[in-house]
């Protein structure tokens, strides 16, 4: 090091005094030289701490170090830790589960009425379709894999694929038992089959309504058999002893709510429904 360095490195300790631990010294740009280390008095009130990378004070961790590490980005956790029947008495996951499946079976059923019962487009789309003849061989296949249903007002607009398959779609939809009348393609639409749908009648209105009131009433007793697989769980946890009556009684409690709860989301869902229908 040159004379002129360590001048400047003298003149700078003597200003800041030892409270400084370690000077950084650049001889020249692009080259960091190793800090001086200077060492406080035994008498300093402060001690000084200084960072060494001496290869001597790096223990590599082996495993067992490693499995007994805590830190904060990894905090243990205990693991293979079964619920507990108190906690399996809480736990209405499964229950919820079956409330939810109840209202989605009940919403897709409702939604078959929602244009009047027989005229949604999907009852149109799961008709079957025969093609091809007898002498080249027959293939039913369903009349949504064939073409598209698109609903204009009260009007269907079936969209065949192919020229060939205008007849057989068209059979089969005058031959379905829903009173529908398909009209010929039009030249500018030639492969367009047009299906006007009937006004609904009050006697439509009436069976649709009556549809959807057997819908809830279905999704109901859906929710009341998951009601009594929940509560026979209950009882086998009292009968046992192997949960305290008081959380028993707690567990039910939060049993019969989330059962009221289904119920009245179905209610609130048919009754909506029932005023779609007999509002057209």
């Amino acid at each position: 090091m040159s004379q002129l360095a360590i001048s400047r490195v003298a003149l700078r300790y003597s200003l800041h005094g030892t409270s400084r631990t370690s000077l950084r010294l650049i001889e020249a740009p692009g080259r960091i030289l190793p800090a001086l280390r200077f060492t406080t008095p035994q008498c300093s009130s402060h001690t000084a701490r200084g960072f060494s990378s001496n290869p001597q004070l790096q223990k590599k961790a082996g495993k067992a170090n490693r499995s007994h590490a805590r830190t904060d980005s990894n905090p243990p956790v205990n693991k293979g830790v079964a619920p507990t029947p108190t906690d399996e008495a809480y736990d209405v996951s499964g229950l919820e589960s079956q409330i939810l499946k109840a209202i989605e079976k009940l919403t897709h059923e409702l939604s078959q009425l929602r244009s009047g019962g027989k005229l949604n487009p999907d009852i149109v789309e799961s008709l079957k379709v025969q093609l091809g003849t007898a002498g080249h061989g027959k293939e039913t296949v369903r009349l949504g894999d064939i073409a598209q249903v698109v609903p204009r007002g009260r009007v269907l607009n079936v969209i065949c694929g192919e020229e060939g398959h205008i007849k057989p779609i068209t059979t089969a939809i005058a031959a379905s038992p829903h009173s529908l009348t398909p009209l010929a393609p039009e030249p500018s639409n030639p492969l367009t089959i047009q299906v006007p749908l009937p006004p609904p009648t009050g006697e439509s209105r009436r069976a649709a309504v009556e549809s959807a009131v057997k819908a809830a009433e279905r999704a109901d007793k859906l929710i009341q058999q998951a009601r009594q697989e929940h509560n026979k769980k209950l009882r086998k946890y009292d009968v046992n002893r192997e949960v305290l009556p008081d959380d028993i009684q707690k567990a039910k409690k939060l049993m019969e709510d989330v059962v009221k709860k289904g119920h009245v989301e179905v209610k609130r869902i048919s009754d909506g429904a029932k005023r779609v229908l007999e509002s057209q």
